[in-house]
């Protein structure tokens, strides 16, 4: 059952999905109305999940769930994977690659594997006041303080020692 995100608790759980481009308006108009109809039969063990979504900066998809009511299951969870596998495939695009990064260069979003992100540390090109999206965070309230942070503030700041 799909209510506004705002109106979930802070404790409610979520799962950060990055693309790796940016989508078009339309792409994202049309995830939005195929994410909501996801969200509206979505259950676990058949009764309803309270779930929600936000989309951000045209290249994030975030699904959040209130663990109070019904806490997602295996197979609840295993069915929204399938879910964004079929915009991956719909936009071809890659959403469950965990090894990018996803960072701020002036108002620009940058999407960078792994490696390319630490050889931009080495040569000075992003520093620890970089802004990077911690899509590690896992609730709402997390989301809210700790997902656009100073590199220095989340788990890339390893890559600065």
């Amino acid at each position: 059952m799909y209510v506004p995100f705002e109106n979930l608790p802070g404790e409610s759980r979520i799962w950060i999905y990055q693309s790796n481009r940016k989508f078009s308006d339309a792409e994202f108009s049309e995830i939005e109305t195929d994410l909501q109809s996801f969200l509206n039969e979505w259950a676990a063990h058949g009764t309803s999940l309270e779930s929600s979504y936000l989309l951000k900066y045209n290249r994030f998809i975030i699904i959040a769930v209130n663990q109070e009511v019904q806490a997602a299951t295996g197979c609840s969870i295993d069915s929204s994977v399938e879910f964004i596998q079929s915009i991956e495939k719909k936009y071809n695009v890659d959403l469950l690659d965990k090894m990018n990064v996803t960072f701020k260069l002036g108002e620009h979003i940058a999407y960078k594997p792994l490696i390319d992100f630490k050889k931009m540390v080495k040569d000075k090109a992003v520093t620890e006041n970089t802004v990077v999206f911690n899509n590690l965070v896992n609730n709402i309230e997390e989301f809210n303080e700790s997902w656009e942070v100073p590199a220095l503030d989340s788990w890339h700041s390893r890559f600065f020692n």
